[in-house]
């Protein structure tokens, strides 16, 4: 984890993984994976970037929980086709990662207070580039993770 300033939201590679996890091994199997990190996550267990202990208190939590719709959608997109071509499937993690945005600002707003702006500002603009490379990574190393595990999922 690399804290930012201006943003309690820490900088992690979580989203690449969770990326990753659904489009490789689909929607279900993903879906399970990331939901049992989810639910270790939430239940205090260090399992966070830099074996940190997530809880609910953390203004950056909601990130964490939107990670299970990210992998499902991305399971589901991929599972229709959306992880045959390189551009397609950085299309797809684009979308995945936006409901983990839809996710984490509205927890964010919650727990610090911050208007939508303030939100947005601290919670989604930092992230932007790194979160476009993580998706650019996503479908560059999904063929790669296919092999691994024996074909598409």
């Amino acid at each position: 984890a690399v804290p930012l300033p201006g943003t309690p939201v820490p900088l992690t590679l979580g989203t690449f993984g969770v990326l990753l996890v659904g489009a490789s091994l689909g929607p279900a199997r993903g879906a399970l994976a990331v939901g049992l990190y989810v639910l270790a996550a939430g239940l205090g267990a260090p399992v966070l970037a830099g074996w940190a202990v997530g809880t609910a208190a953390t203004a950056s939590f909601g990130y964490v929980l939107g990670y299970l719709p990210a992998a499902l959608t991305l399971g589901l997109l991929a599972r229709r086709g959306a992880d045959r071509g390189v551009v397609r499937t950085a299309l797809a993690a684009c979308a995945a990662t936006a409901l983990v945005y839809a996710t984490g600002v509205p927890w964010l707003m919650a727990a610090t207070g911050m208007d939508l702006r303030a939100a947005l500002a601290a919670g989604v603009a930092p992230f932007l580039v790194g979160d476009a490379i993580k998706a650019a990574a996503t479908a560059a190393l999904l063929p790669a993770s296919w092999r691994l595990l024996g074909g598409r999922r």
